[in-house]
């Protein structure tokens, strides 16, 4: 259910801004909808776990802090963002 380390390293290498970045608002925006997306298919199939559909609910919502975020500081890097990740917003 977590990510892999070879993921993880994986996605910070494609969303970083940087060589040695790993805060970055997109990177973090990333791991977290990698996330999200690992805890929806878990949900799927235990669809009475409540507890992991809480921690479901505050990754999308840290998500949208941070695209907000974006949004507000680069409009032009928040609408590549989410073309990349396919999000519909």
């Amino acid at each position: 259910m977590s990510i892999t380390a070879e993921r993880r390293t994986a996605l910070i290498s494609d969303y970083a801004t940087a060589p040695a970045d790993t805060g970055s608002p997109e990177v973090q925006v990333a791991l977290l909808s990698e996330r999200i997306t690992n805890l929806t298919e878990h949900l799927k199939t235990h669809a009475k776990d409540f507890h992991s559909r809480r921690g479901l609910l505050m990754l999308v919502g840290r998500r949208r802090r941070l695209l907000d975020y974006l949004k507000a500081k680069d409009a032009g890097r928040y609408t590549a963002l989410i073309g990349r990740l396919n999000l519909r917003r």
